[in-house]
């Protein structure tokens, strides 16, 4: 039996993906799709690659409608715009993946401090889950909210998991060089001249002030079950998608080998289809995860430091496909459906 879904926020980058995404899962129907409209459209007008396939029109939000069309939703929607909907789809009894932040941060004076808006939602704020299937999947299951992982804080978490328990390390200096296509930044509009602007260009940005940084934090110290505080540099590639994260932790035991810390990696990933642990030597690179849920993670240990090299697609695996592989643990399908 198929489930019905809608898509709230269809004209983004993440919306888009999502499009293509669920329009491969064989039990979906996307029976619903919403942006901000001056007047209705197909989507297919406003998308051509889906003409015959999907033409169903997008329109401006309505809770009503929303609700009699569908089971599920995914808001992909710019920060700080999910408190006005999610409330309204929970309140009608609609299972919710939401891909923007408004639920991440379980601390609400953080989430204001870093959005600069009031977090008006507390009570689903308390129920959402934080859906990194990887790590929660026990909770995912039964979650009817989750709060789907960003980009940046999916491929440190992945790469860091696997040692948080580890007394092999330390944890009070962690630096985190992180690198991400323009993509990630949003579409401002369908004819984006963000492009044009980082091209031929590299660049670092909010320099240890990113607003991921706080969920780094909050979830590396629910792993480890200490503060931390990782210092995060973001910079900007000059190519579309993909993310690849150098990731420096320092290593206690100055006999500690590469081989021994693949090896740990292997076997906390073991089940877990969409996380890939390089070989001795090799290390991950963008077009290797580029249009795929696969998180591939390289491991070195160096003369003082433990180096963790991480890459994901940050529409994908960062954000579109991940929210789709938390659908499938909360309504019983395969978690490789519509992804492989």
């Amino acid at each position: 039996m198929k489930i019905k879904v809608g898509i709230i926020g269809a004209l983004g980058h993440a919306g888009e993906e999502l499009i293509k995404i669920l329009l491969k899962h064989p039990y979906v129907n996307i029976n619903y799709l919403a942006d901000r409209l001056s007047k209705p459209q197909v989507i297919s007008g406003i998308f051509p690659e889906f003409k015959g396939i999907l033409d169903i029109i997008c329109d401006n939000f309505d809770a009503k409608e929303a609700l009699r069309l569908c089971d599920l939703f995914f808001l992909a929607l710019p920060h700080t715009a999910s408190l006005n909907i999610a409330p309204l789809l929970l309140k009608g009894k609609g299972k919710v993946i939401d891909l923007s932040a408004d639920y991440r941060l379980k601390a609400h004076k953080s989430y204001e401090a870093w959005y600069k808006v009031k977090h008006t939602d507390k009570e689903n704020l308390k129920k959402a889950v934080y859906g990194l299937p990887e790590l929660y999947t026990a909770k995912i299951k039964k979650a009817d909210f989750i709060a789907n992982p960003g980009c940046y804080p999916t491929a440190a978490l992945l790469a860091l998991a696997p040692i948080a328990k580890k007394s092999l390390f330390r944890f009070d200096n962690i630096i985190i060089d992180a690198k991400s296509g323009y993509s990630g930044a949003g579409r401002k509009s369908l004819d984006d001249p963000f492009r044009q602007e980082v091209k031929d260009d590299f660049k670092a940005y909010k320099v240890d002030n990113h607003q991921h940084s706080p969920e780094i934090n909050q979830e590396l110290s629910v792993l480890t079950g200490k503060k931390i505080n990782v210092t995060f540099v973001p910079h900007l590639l000059p190519i579309e998608r993909g993310i690849l994260e150098t990731i420096y932790v320092q290593a206690k035991d100055k006999k500690l080998k590469s081989a021994g810390v693949i090896k740990l990696y292997k076997d906390f990933y073991k089940d877990k289809p969409f996380v890939r642990i390089k070989k001795e030597g090799e290390f991950p690179r963008i077009k290797d995860v580029s249009g795929t849920n696969f998180c591939d993670i390289g491991i070195k240990v160096g003369r003082e430091n433990l180096i963790i090299i991480s890459a994901i697609d940050n529409l994908v695996k960062g954000a579109s496909g991940q929210a789709v592989q938390n659908m499938n643990l909360m309504c019983g399908f395969k978690e490789i459906e519509g992804l492989l």
